[in-house]
């Protein structure tokens, strides 16, 4: 890649792990379309992996409370693992462009509605049950489209977390699916092996930018915290919807 292409992937790193900072989410599913703007999104993929899992890492290291928050999710993240496996494997012989579409109108309408909707909690025993499916379909979506965030996102807001908390909820999450991710792309020859360099190079810009956020998320109230979340997920969902017209 050229001097210039180098930079602008460098420069969308420090945008998405300064918004991954801030609200805890999104490194790859704000990063990824960025990238697709600048390069094939099938080496956008590999690229943004050893980031998003360095982005990861800083901030469950930075919000704590990672026994605490595998005990009371470990059901998720362990159906995470199939429908990962199922959603690279229909990746691999599929086009994607239908189902970040419907993804992104999921985003904008959910986020939209919780944006100007009460606040809707559910109760424990229904966290419990619904856990196996969200967890199953969040990894079937990320392994499809490459979003991490639906629908573990509305389902972590719903349960009254603190945002500590629920930083790092999804953050483990994220980490899980990314390493598996590296594996099962690289069983489908969907890994760009010779761009892992670049990844790597970028792994301090990421630091700089996950490390300026956290410190804007640390004076954020909980109930701006929430708005800000929102309206994130609703900027991904609107990316998602126009980035076939524009790629």
């Amino acid at each position: 890649m050229d001097t210039y292409t180098v930079m602008m992937i460098l420069l969308a790193y420090l945008f998405a792990s300064f918004l991954k900072g801030v609200t805890g989410l999104g490194f790859s599913t704000i990063c990824l379309p960025l990238l697709s703007y600048i390069i094939d999104p099938k080496i956008g993929i590999t690229l943004i992996l050893l980031p998003s899992i360095s982005s990861n890492l800083i901030v469950m290291f930075q919000v704590g409370h990672f026994i605490e928050t595998c005990k009371r999710f470990w059901r998720v993240y362990l159906f995470v693992l199939p429908g990962l496996m199922l959603g690279v494997f229909t990746l691999s012989r599929a086009n994607s462009d239908t189902i970040r579409l419907a993804l992104g109108l999921v985003l904008v309408l959910y986020s939209s509605w919780a944006l100007i909707a009460k606040e809707h909690l559910i109760s424990k025993r229904t966290e419990r049950l619904i856990s196996y499916p969200v967890g199953f379909a969040t990894g079937l979506v990320n392994g499809f489209t490459g979003s991490q965030i639906m629908p573990i996102l509305p389902y972590m807001l719903s349960l009254k977390l603190h945002k500590d908390i629920f930083v790092q909820a999804v953050n483990i999450s994220f980490t899980l699916s990314s390493f598996t991710l590296i594996i099962l792309l690289r069983k489908y020859d969907l890994l760009a092996v010779g761009y892992l360099g670049t990844s790597i190079g970028g792994i301090v810009v990421v630091f700089a930018g996950v490390f300026l956020g956290g410190k804007v998320r640390k004076i954020l109230p909980e109930k701006r915290y929430k708005q800000i979340v929102l309206a994130f997920l609703f900027l991904i969902g609107l990316s998602l919807i126009i980035k076939p017209f524009v790629t």
